[in-house]
């Protein structure tokens, strides 16, 4: 009996934590990433970051479901006003769903750096018209940013909302490892 309860501890155990390797984005950046988690390919990258800027760093995991970016905003702020950033974040993250619940919002210091960040659960309604898009899209995300002056770096954490949590912890771990020189 003690043998049975020891394997299923060791099991659940090793199914409940993701171990975090420190991984270079570029010269600038860390951040410790689930090991699981590997640099997406270009393919991956056209499809779901369709946009002329690329992101600095981009990762998913086998199932391709839970994603990690690293991305320059285009939004360029005149000063790092961070209080006045987050609202307009706010309302950006809020115009892109047709529902967001979020769970938690503020800023804080992490690795002498002032982020604003929001954690929340989104939801884009599926269309009951057209054939394969009729169910909703549920997700959870962590988002992060850096109001540096001439850029605002972006930092997106995000799984369906029925893996959050398993990943909900390990995506508040992931934002507080963010090192920016």
């Amino acid at each position: 009996m003690n043998k049975l309860f020891l394997a299923l501890s060791l099991l659940l155990m090793a199914f409940g934590s993701s171990k975090l390797v420190k991984t270079k984005i570029n010269k600038e950046i860390t951040v410790s990433l689930p090991e699981e988690l590997k640099p997406m390919t270009n393919e991956d990258i056209a499809q779901r970051y369709p946009s002329v800027r690329a992101p600095l760093g981009a990762f998913t995991n086998a199932d391709r479901l839970v994603d990690f970016s690293v991305n320059i905003s285009a939004t360029q702020w005149p000063d790092t006003n961070a209080d006045m950033a987050k609202k307009f974040f706010k309302a950006g993250i809020t115009n892109l769903y047709d529902r967001v619940e979020f769970i938690d919002e503020g800023s804080r210091e992490t690795n002498k750096k002032k982020f604003v960040y929001f954690e929340f659960v989104s939801r884009v309604n599926g269309n009951k018209r057209q054939v394969g898009e009729q169910q909703s899209i549920q997700r959870y995300t962590f988002i992060q940013y850096l109001v540096e002056p001439k850029r605002t770096l972006v930092f997106t954490f995000a799984c369906p909302k029925e893996m959050k949590d398993d990943w909900q912890k390990v995506a508040k771990e992931v934002m507080k490892s963010v090192s920016v020189k």
